[in-house]
């Protein structure tokens, strides 16, 4: 896809699917476009010398609708609201004449090669129909000549045939051999029979070996004739070939727009991405339950959005909806939500999903960490970055600060517009810092199962639900409740942890831990001497080393005293 930037284009192609979507217009054109292949790749080939018959059969097929499209398209052309279909109707062009050219040159149905001949129809040349004929009626020819040199010499027994040897031939018996007309040009001499050639038959022979080869060689030079003649006039074609595209498009886009009840993008020159009721248009459209829509807000004083949550919660849909219906909007398209507005976005980076790549050697995490580099050295303040689980693919520590420093990085030197889905909830103390938003997709827990409910909202998740969508994936309920004693025992310990670090006992018995932290407090009082006065005031880069030992001296001193 080539989205563009180009608000002025993007409006056009939003006013022209406007104006198709009002009186449903966008029907007549899509059922005529159905009956029109891909002239692209058609007209590609004419340019190369590679088309092939059924290629110029598919042109010829979309030159006869031409007329019908602009028939269908004529309600929205006579309303003058979209310049974009006045202009595209014009470069539809008039092909009538090549229509006719190639209905009298080229078969019905033509075989796919051209070597397969009966390929240029009967009519289009008369030196291609001769040899057709010299070809096609052969046997009528013999009979015919049979029955006449039997009138000619009175000989009922004469017969004409043909072998591969000698060709065709006259054969008469020996006793009748006397009585051959002296036109007659003995071939060949049997045991029991003379063969004899004429010239009228040795010109027939000549054409009759001759134009199945001079047939097809004759149908190569039409054929490649018509070729050039097509690309003499490549550009008006390449044009109407655009053209057809261009409304194909606009044409769907109308189509889903109205079939889905999307919203017409508004673009702006301030930063942002206002989203309200989005929806992903293919999980949408898969799905027979109702879509939960979710907004999303991001702008210049908040760019950020961390989103937590369980497993299946919709993180991963809810970003890509986002991308989708950016991307859909800077194609022109209607989208798939209430009301949209879109500041300038010059590119989308992702980084979703897991995999290795096998063939270059790398890892799950190398992977994921190639695609945040790119990221992190490619984007700019108007691009838009999904990021999806950063750091898992490592340990909980590595993965975690990795994950910290990436949300920092894209927010305060990057500064995108970003989504960013975690599972590490520490993530969320980031919450605090300006930019930075917490956001969550919402689930409940009722009667030990949990309920999805697919709903983004402000603030920081409250837990994972981790044990409960391996539930729902189907994990054995011993595993489960092995897990359930597991967790309670490491939460405890956490607890445990958090309440041990906070203590600051100092009359506490002393250990390792504790022995550090009475010694950081006794290091950070200010003790006042000589001494130390001293050697605060030491410069110790301009000190020769004469001065140097001075000083120590001094400060020996000033200890005794």
């Amino acid at each position: 896809m080539q989205p563009v930037r180009d608000t002025a284009l993007l409006d056009a192609r939003l006013d022209a699917i406007e104006q198709l979507i009002q009186g449903y217009h966008e029907n007549p054109v899509r059922l005529v476009l159905k009956e029109i292949g891909d002239i692209e790749r058609v007209l590609s080939r004419v340019a190369l010398g590679s088309a092939r018959p059924r290629d110029l059969v598919q042109l010829r097929h979309a030159c006869a609708q031409i007329p019908a499209l602009r028939t269908a398209l004529t309600p929205v052309i006579q309303a003058k609201k979209s310049k974009l279909l006045v202009q595209l109707d014009e470069e539809l062009g008039d092909f009538k004449a090549l229509h006719q050219h190639l209905m009298a040159a080229i078969v019905e149905n033509p075989p796919v090669l051209l070597r397969d001949g009966n390929v240029i129809a009967e009519g289009y040349d008369a030196e291609l129909d001769e040899l057709r004929q010299i070809r096609d009626h052969a046997g009528q020819f013999l009979i015919d000549l049979e029955i006449k040199e039997r009138e000619r010499t009175g000989i009922n027994t004469l017969k004409i045939g043909y072998n591969r040897v000698s060709g065709y031939y006259i054969e008469l018996t020996r006793a009748q051999a006397e009585q051959a007309p002296a036109d007659y040009i003995r071939r060949q001499t049997l045991k029991n029979a003379e063969r004899y050639i004429t010239p009228e038959l040795k010109s027939f022979e000549d054409k009759v070996l001759s134009s199945e080869s001079r047939a097809l060689s004759r149908e190569k030079a039409l054929f490649e004739a018509l070729l050039e003649n097509l690309r003499e006039n490549i550009a008006h074609l390449q044009m109407m070939s655009s053209a057809i595209a261009q409304i194909d498009v606009i044409a769907n886009f109308a189509h889903q727009a109205r079939l889905n009840n999307w919203a017409r993008p508004e673009f702006t020159p301030e930063t942002g991405i206002k989203i309200q009721a989005g929806r992903h248009p293919v999980v949408e459209a898969l799905n027979k339950a109702p879509f939960t829509p979710n907004d999303t807000f991001l702008d210049a004083q908040h760019r950020m959005a961390i989103i937590t949550g369980p497993n299946m919660g919709g993180k991963s849909t809810f970003m890509r909806q986002t991308a989708l219906i950016s991307l859909l909007a800077y194609c022109g398209s209607y989208v798939p939500a209430k009301a949209v507005k879109l500041g300038p976005i010059d590119r989308i980076f992702t980084r979703i999903g897991s995999a290795d790549d096998l063939s270059t050697g790398k890892s799950t995490f190398m992977v994921e960490m190639t695609e945040t580099s790119q990221i992190l050295h490619h984007a700019t303040n108007q691009s838009l970055v999904l990021m999806d689980e950063v750091g898992r693919g490592t340990s909980t520590y590595d993965g975690l600060s990795l994950a910290w420093a990436c949300v920092v990085d894209l927010t305060k030197r990057v500064k995108c517009l970003c989504l960013f889905a975690t599972h590490y909830f520490e993530l969320t103390e980031l919450g605090s810092e300006a930019g930075i938003d917490n956001y969550h997709v919402t689930a409940q827990e009722l009667n030990g199962n949990l309920i999805l409910l697919h709903k983004v909202q402000q603030g920081p998740a409250s837990q994972s639900h981790g044990l409960q969508v391996a539930k729902l994936a189907g994990i054995p309920a011993n595993v489960i409740k092995e897990a359930q004693k597991r967790l309670r025992i490491l939460e405890k310990q956490q607890q445990q942890h958090l309440q041990t670090s906070f203590q600051n006992d100092l009359f506490a018995p002393p250990d390792a831990n504790s022995g550090s932290q009475i010694i950081e407090k006794v290091v950070e009082i200010e003790v006042s001497s000589p001494a130390l006065d001293l050697l605060k005031q030491i410069e110790v880069d301009n000190l020769s080393p004469r001065q140097a030992l001075e000083q120590l001296y001094e400060l020996k001193a000033a200890l005794k005293s």
